[in-house]
């Protein structure tokens, strides 16, 4: 390597160090815990105005620090962690100023310092008794989030009152129940009692802010959720390195709609021709495990899934470790059915990644169970299992992992290319034969409904990507979104109302989709440029070595070339 491109990339590093160092473990110390880093482990978000202020102000001075910075000298691997930073910091910015969801979302603040809980509680990194006294310490700062909360919080949409009021119930028995039970095993008397004090008072000014939400905020929650095109337009410039035009996109979105849903209608009627699409898809959506059998049915899939992937060289798995299934913590339930929890990746102490699956709540009426099973058919229990685990976003994290790559790869991560390679994962294994029959399948019919419920799932993504940008930008409603998921996105009505709720606070959604279509353009074009000497596990691994990148700067990598993403 030349002195000057090596002293420029030495410089760069020892920036981007004191960047993640200064402001965003500062200001995110609870992401701390979570990487790895636990020197953090006692502090906790500042919630309050002057903190957020704060950090905007800090983002901004590290904004004109890497604005300044030449990138003459730095090789392309370097550019690329500069051009990632640039717009991480940008992207913190929008959401800090513009989008300003510390004024608009109460469930940021009571998610949020129930997050700083459970990353202390969730691995054994540290013995049980000093985990206690870092949760003590945390805990201690709690009320006073929820204080801030109330002075912070102006005309929040009624929606993001109405989720975060959902969420409560189970927050607060969370500290009542799940979080003394995670410590039981602490001997430390005096940091026991300190303990019992400490979550006492974090129960009760949970139950206060809940009452506060319920009576007070909640009459005058009268806000707007939708972010609008504009701003929309930034924050996938910022998250995704993506700066296609709306309504290129949204046609993009409708394209593969309706191609998924020509595909799905085809192969339905190749289950039954005597049946509509929507009468196999109701079919369908009746073949599920038993709620008390669904952690069950996905560690089944996961012996399967790797001895495929082996067999057909489809990606080189770095680790035999298995991730553990567990359901869902309480505060994620309301919008999330199931997703993987894997340690930081400086996490040393504690290296136990979870597959968290949200079952049916226990008080559920016997019709609504059924209507919220249909998402986990058989068909996308498989889809699920590749998108989360194998090899999705658990092979993901284990070449993260195990994989030399700077702190920016390590610490940064683009949902195009995260979310896209584990949806593009769902689709790629199916075209290369895992649902065929004695493989995935114990049959052909079984083989027809995998790949059905593989559409589903493409379609719910689908759906994502037209309703983000609708109801952001174009004014649709929520009535309109929900119908949207159900009509158009083949959804039972239980999965549409969760869908719809998350698109509000989450209006970027599309990166599902949109990240699985960059990769398979990719794909193709590498295999038009490379012939017969493509490999599809050269190509995954080769993937994989870029971290979360966005698809832009990976494309670069493999391509050299900087032509179009889309």
């Amino acid at each position: 390597m030349n002195p000057e491109a090596s002293d420029a990339g030495a410089k760069f590093r020892a920036l981007a160090d004191q960047y993640f160092s200064d402001v965003v473990f500062r200001f995110g110390p609870t992401g701390a815990t979570g990487v790895g880093f636990h020197q953090y482990d006692a502090k906790l978000e500042d919630y309050s105005r002057a903190g957020y202020e704060a950090e905007a102000a800090a983002l901004h001075e590290f904004e004109q620090k890497f604005d300044a910075f030449p990138e003459a000298g730095l090789d392309e691997s370097t550019q690329g962690d500069l051009a990632i930073v640039r717009d991480n910091i940008r992207g913190d910015l929008l959401e800090l100023e513009t989008i300003r969801g510390w004024e608009k979302n109460p469930d940021e603040y009571s998610s949020g310092i129930t997050n700083s809980a459970f990353v202390l509680m969730e691995r054994d990194f540290a013995p049980v008794d000093e985990r206690l006294q870092s949760l003590v310490a945390r805990e201690k700062q709690m009320p006073a989030a929820l204080t801030a909360a109330r002075r912070n919080l102006k005309n929040p949409p009624k929606i993001y009152t109405e989720i975060a009021l959902e969420q409560l119930p189970d927050i607060i028995s969370f500290f009542q129940n799940d979080v003394p039970d995670a410590f039981k095993a602490a001997k430390d008397g005096a940091t026991i009692a300190e303990f019992r004090k400490t979550n006492a008072a974090v129960i009760a000014a949970l139950e206060s802010y809940q009452n506060w939400l319920k009576t007070d905020l909640l009459p005058r929650s009268n806000g707007d959720f939708r972010i609008g095109a504009d701003t929309f337009s930034k924050k996938l410039l910022y998250d995704e390195m993506v700066d296609t035009p709306l309504d290129r996109l949204l046609q993009i979105g409708y394209d593969d709609l309706h191609k998924n849903q020509a595909e799905f209608n085809r192969i339905a009627k190749e289950v039954d021709p005597g049946k509509t699409p929507k009468q196999v898809l109701a079919e369908l959506a009746a073949d599920h495990p038993r709620p008390d059998h669904l952690l069950q049915a996905f560690h089944d899939r996961f012996n399967s899934e790797i001895a495929f992937i082996q067999a057909k060289k489809i990606i080189t798995i770095p680790s035999p470790v298995q991730p553990t299934l567990e359901e869902t913590p309480p505060f994620m339930r309301a919008t999330t059915q199931a997703s993987m929890d894997s340690p930081g990746p400086y996490e040393r102490h504690s290296t136990t990644a979870y597959f968290n699956v949200t079952l049916p709540e226990k008080d559920w009426p016997a019709a609504r169970v059924s209507d919220y099973m249909a998402a986990f058919n058989v068909g996308t229990v498989i889809s699920t299992s590749v998108h989360e685990a194998y090899p999705g976003h658990y092979v993901q994290f284990l070449w993260v992992n195990h994989t030399p790559m700077s702190a920016v790869r390590k610490l940064t991560g683009s949902a195009t290319n995260v979310e896209g390679w584990a949806h593009y994962c769902e689709q790629m294994m199916l075209d290369e034969g895992y649902n065929q029959p004695g493989v995935g399948a114990k049959d052909e019919r079984e083989s027809r409904l995998i790949r059905l419920g593989q559409l589903q799932d493409a379609l719910l993504r689908d759906a994502r990507f037209v309703v983000g940008i609708r109801m952001h930008t174009q004014g649709m409603t929520l009535e309109q979104a929900e119908d949207f998921f159900v009509n158009e996105g083949y959804q039972s009505r239980a999965i549409a109302e969760v869908e719809t709720k998350r698109g509000t606070s989450d209006p970027t959604y599309l990166y599902y989709t949109l990240g699985k279509l960059q990769i398979m353009k990719l794909r193709s074009d590498l295999e038009k440029k490379e012939g017969a000497s493509f490999s599809l596990e050269k190509f995954h691994d080769d993937f994989m070595r870029q971290g979360g990148a966005p698809l832009r700067i990976v494309r670069k990598a493999l391509l050299g070339d900087d032509s179009p993403t889309l």
